[in-house]
């Protein structure tokens, strides 16, 4: 607990120091983003938050450029080794931001978060020494799946395998000897994510890994309120189709959304960030009580 109590006063001291806001928002929402692979938690007749997304975009639509929280989110069907149903989120957003000025921002974060940790050049989590030294690696999905997949991402797209093989066959080899992040996502993958300019099959969304644990995800927002309404009709389809949950559309995102300013925004997990500086491969290592112990 020691450990993690002094990462999240890091984490925070950067962030204040580069003049963010921190903000609260609620927990517990009407209308939750309808996203085709992740379900939240019913709470009456609203929900518990799957992230502070939308109220954060909210905010940055009503004058804020540069804000951040760290947050309790919640997703169904959600435990193992590294998942939890409720967990602890890092989410930050910067004004006149696109990917990769996050990509560098989120580097100078945790380089000086694990500086203040003791970690100056290297960190080792499971026997996998990784250096910490500037550049680190960025490979876009294509070329990810060139290199280590048996097929290649659009053969998997076509198989719905897609998030078969990068767990499979990818991620075990992202971030093993530098932080890396994979980028440039296929579109259908992106639900609130910008499409990449003149290619429209590609979404300025990337993740970061270190030592194949996904630690984040990040992307130029999406600011065309039509699109947004669209792929959020197209996903609720999909859930229904599922028999998820029905969720109404976040029609008050979707008004602010007009005032919304070139942006973009980022999601870390802390309970994975402390699972890596307390080298343990068990996420109830990290926390005070697990689900199970309640």
């Amino acid at each position: 607990m020691n450990l993690r109590a002094k990462l999240i006063q890091n984490i925070r001291h950067f962030f204040i120091q580069h003049d963010f806001l921190e903000v609260e928002t609620p927990l517990r929402i009407p209308a939750p983003a309808p996203e085709e692979h992740i379900e939240s938690i019913s709470s009456g007749d609203w929900f518990l938050q799957t992230s502070p997304e939308l109220c954060m975009k909210r905010l940055l639509a009503a004058g804020y450029p540069c804000i951040f929280q760290i947050s309790k989110c919640f997703r169904a069907q959600e435990r193992g080794s590294k998942h939890l149903p409720e967990f602890t989120m890092l989410e930050w957003y910067v004004a006149q931001f696109d990917y990769f000025q996050l990509m560098d921002q989120c580097e100078a974060m945790l380089i000086q978060s694990f500086k203040d940790m003791g970690h100056t050049q290297n960190i080792v989590w499971q026997n996998n020494k990784i250096n910490l030294a500037l550049p680190w690696e960025r490979i876009t999905v294509t070329e990810a799946f060139s290199k280590y997949a048996p097929i290649s991402c659009q053969e998997a797209l076509a198989q719905d395998k897609f998030d078969e093989i990068l767990v499979e066959y990818i991620e075990p080899h992202l971030g093993c000897d530098r932080p890396t992040f994979i980028y440039d996502y296929p579109a259908k993958l992106a639900a609130l994510a910008k499409l990449k300019d003149g290619n429209a099959n590609v979404a300025e969304r990337f993740e970061l890994y270190i030592s194949g644990l996904e630690l984040a995800n990040g992307f130029s927002e999406l600011i065309d309120v039509s699109e947004q309404r669209q792929r959020f009709e197209e996903a609720s389809e999909i859930r229904e189709l599922k028999k998820w949950a029905h969720y109404p559309l976040p029609e008050k995102f979707l008004a602010a959304m007009e005032k919304l300013p070139t942006c973009a925004g980022i999601a870390l997990g802390i309970d994975r960030l402390t699972m890596i500086l307390a080298n343990t491969d068990k996420i109830d290592d990290v926390i005070a009580f697990s689900p199970e112990n309640l």
